[in-house]
């Protein structure tokens, strides 16, 4: 609610439409945003309903309304993981690209029936919904994410393609021996949010599925890179290739210059995709647009042959002791655990070495994994400093709405856990 409450202020969001389930959080909204004007999907005691509004021939015409390829279209805020939203402004011109890019890149045809499970909150959900409109694909909604329900769906409706993460991967092969699952419909599914073990990817293709892996971001209206299948097996971990008309360079996180293949940097990304800026945050859209590149916030670098690897996001940089700690190098590690199912690494304080690494972990059904046997094995692969000091088992890890782990959440608990020692 505080989210929500913060985005339709930020955005001087007038009007509302909503959904009549929805009844209860509007009421708290009318009293604590600027909004005007409600309209309610279904029967409502106070406000008119939209589709009574539609069929109305009475109500007079609106005012023209003129609009141009760089006119901000939506205002999409980000996820919050690493702080409060913020508004980025996409342009129609941006839609039109991101849908062109993306679809020039891999393969999605009018014939194709595009099960619409993430959430159009969410770049992963909406751009899928606009380049099937520019494509003349079927798109087929599903208001949450349930496995059964998404296996019965692609069966009946002979669904061909879909937006997933790895957890959405990972469960729906959980249920499959369990129902009635059939892939035969399935041409590809394109998983992002991030890195798809090989794996996972290997358990679909047995099942004659295709995944393709893209990196993408809100300020880029969607895919920056894709890897799929027809590239070199062998870099399947790897994020792929640049999609149509997009450019992606590598710069040194000090100083902005350009680094040779092989070397870690901050991804930059340009082209017609990216955004307009941040609304009203014009610190942050300086901090992000530089010289005509979009500063994506992530550490990666580029192999010899041009393929994008991602090593961590720049915020989640753990510094411990003067030394540069990559969460996602001690969390690969311990994911190869056989006993641990999911698993993610923050900094801690630590009055010694400034922070650092614990591991929050969730185990596998059914498997004893212990504290020590995790830090161990860690330290059979890794540097010292590297490893985690501690391993905090929990049920479930915490996530937002399209399932992105909330870092923020593990920090605040690894700083109490600290403060209490």
């Amino acid at each position: 609610m505080e989210e929500l409450v913060y985005i339709l202020n930020d955005s001087g969001a007038r009007a509302l439409f909503y959904d009549a389930a929805f009844a209860p959080v509007v009421e708290e909204l009318r009293h604590r945003t600027g909004l005007e004007i409600f309209i309610c999907n279904g029967v409502s005691a106070t406000d008119p309903d939209y589709a009574g509004i539609v069929a109305d021939e009475s109500l007079p015409p609106g005012p023209a309304a003129v609009r141009r390829g760089g006119d901000t279209a939506i205002i999409m805020y980000t996820s919050g993981t690493t702080g409060k939203p913020k508004g980025a402004m996409l342009t129609h011109d941006n839609f039109l690209a991101a849908g062109h890019g993306t679809s020039s890149t891999i393969d999605w045809y009018d014939s194709h029936r595009f099960l619409l499970v993430a959430p159009i909150f969410h770049i992963g959900g909406l751009m899928p919904l606009t380049t099937s409109v520019q494509k003349g694909s079927t798109v087929y909604f599903l208001p949450d994410f349930d496995p059964v329900a998404v296996w019965d769906v692609i069966r009946h409706e002979k669904i061909t393609t879909m937006m997933s993460v790895p957890a959405m991967l990972n469960a729906l092969l959980a249920i499959a021996p369990r129902v009635e699952a059939d892939a035969s419909s399935l041409v590809n599914i394109t998983c992002g949010a991030s890195v798809v073990p090989k794996p996972l990817i290997e358990a679909w293709v047995a099942m004659g599925v295709s995944i393709q892996q893209v990196y993408g971001l809100t300020e880029v209206t969607g895919a920056l890179s894709f890897w799929k299948a027809g590239m070199d097996a062998s870099k399947a971990g790897s994020h792929g290739k640049p999609a149509f008309l997009n450019r992606l360079k590598i710069t040194n996180i000090e100083t902005g210059k350009p680094v040779p293949a092989g070397v870690a940097g901050e991804v930059m990304c340009q082209g017609a995709v990216v955004f307009a800026g941040y609304w009203n945050n014009p610190d942050a859209t300086n901090s992000a647009l530089r010289d005509g590149w979009f500063a994506t916030g992530d550490v990666g670098y580029l192999d010899e042959d041009g393929f994008l690897y991602l090593v961590d996001r720049l915020k989640d940089l753990i510094i411990s002791g003067g030394e540069n700690i990559y969460p996602a190098e001690v969390e690969a590690v311990i994911l190869a655990h056989g006993g641990i199912a999911e698993v993610s690494v923050v900094g801690r304080p630590d009055p010694r070495w400034g922070e650092v690494p614990v591991a929050f972990a969730v185990r596998k059904p059914d498997v004893a994994v212990a504290e020590q046997d995790i830090i161990d094995d860690c330290r059979s692969h890794l540097a010292h400093f590297k490893c985690p000091k501690a391993v905090i088992f929990l049920d479930a890890l915490p996530r937002n709405g399209i399932g992105k782990i909330l870092k923020p959440e593990l920090r605040k608990m690894a700083a109490e856990m600290a403060a209490t020692v």
